[in-house]
């Protein structure tokens, strides 16, 4: 009974938690999206695929999570396909951030020749590259790396995470090279912009001013931030992972493991958050969405109580898109990347 109550719980937790997660990131591509100075800015490129991986993570991950921990009668295959989509889009977060780390690099050494070399077209190039390797790494328990020996009864089995998915590929594979050794190299990179930004700031170059590198280190901080979020949720998890794989399967109580995925999908419904609080273009274009949907909910309540002037309602929009307008105007000035 307190097993059942356990996995009621998780699946209530986890819908809470998707919930806010696709509204959050819908909302932070919707800027993007929806502004021309934000497109116009390669790291958005980036940005764009971190949201749609974290939008991914409540709008799939957590229902296929669900259904691969449900103990359904379910072909062997069919249920190692929805643990290795589980798998799938938080990889994809891992080397959208690695693309992050590798972008800001560049904009501090070579920041004079940035423009024309890291374009919005070859970042792009990168982004596909970065879903492309998560695919070929995530899917490589269907040709064959998987514990397909371990399960007697023919190809019906209780879809269950840990019964379909090999226990060495998660460490070996999945997270010592596809999480360790990424992250170790995007905190290198990070410290060798910060020792840049740091020198440069007592010698600039020449052409780059030191408000340039101010507001650089400015967004640098939140995506380390982001960073940081990202590696805290996800480390419970893999250390249990660990455990299982050393001291044996189901080694770590269910109860703590439906923690470690709570709190890694938690860190995707925290990331817009960050966005929208940390980086001045998202916060514009957010704050200008946000209004413009109160205004239009506004305009429906005042029509359908009473008959509000046309022009009334005409000039809470436009006040509102230039209130946008403005702001939008002042960051291309004052918080160019």
């Amino acid at each position: 009974m307190a097993y059942n109550t356990g996995e009621v719980i998780y699946t209530t937790v986890g819908v809470l938690i998707a919930v806010p997660c696709c509204l959050g990131n819908l909302l932070v591509i919707w800027a993007v999206c929806t502004c021309g100075v934000l497109k116009q800015q390669p790291i958005f490129c980036f940005i764009v695929s971190l949201a749609v991986a974290d939008f991914l993570v409540g709008a799939v991950s957590v229902p296929l999570r669900v259904l691969a921990d449900s103990r359904m009668q379910m072909p062997f295959y069919g249920c190692l396909s929805f643990c290795c989509w589980v798998l799938y889009l938080p990889l994809v977060s891992v080397f959208s951030q690695l693309s992050l780390a590798c972008d800001r690099f560049l904009r501090v050494i070579i920041p004079l020749r940035y423009k024309t070399t890291v374009t919005p077209r070859r970042c792009w190039w990168v982004v596909a590259a970065c879903w492309l390797m998560a695919a070929l790494v995530s899917f490589t328990p269907l040709t064959g790396w998987n514990n397909r020996a371990n399960i007697p009864h023919g190809n019906w089995s209780d879809c269950q995470f840990l019964n379909v998915m090999s226990m060495s590929y998660l460490v070996h594979l999945y997270f010592y090279t596809c999480f360790v050794i990424p992250m170790l190299v995007m905190l290198v990179l990070y410290c060798g912009i910060f020792a840049l930004i740091h020198r440069q700031l007592r010698s600039p170059t020449i052409g780059v001013s030191h408000l340039d590198y101010r507001k650089e280190r400015n967004l640098t901080r939140s995506l380390v931030l982001v960073l940081m979020l990202f590696a805290v949720s996800w480390l419970p998890i893999h250390i249990m992972d660990m455990v299982n794989y050393y001291r044996g399967v189901y080694t770590v109580p269910l109860g703590a493991v439906y923690a470690g995925i709570l709190l890694f999908q938690a860190s995707s419904a925290v990331n817009p958050v960050i966005y929208a609080l940390k980086i001045q273009h998202i916060r514009a274009a957010c704050r200008s969405i946000l209004s413009r949907v109160f205004v239009c909910k506004e305009e429906e309540v005042e029509s359908g109580g009473s008959q509000t002037p046309a022009h009334t309602n005409d000039s809470r929009s436009n006040t509102s898109r230039a209130r946008y307008e403005k702001e939008v105007k002042t960051n291309e000035t004052s918080d160019q990347l």
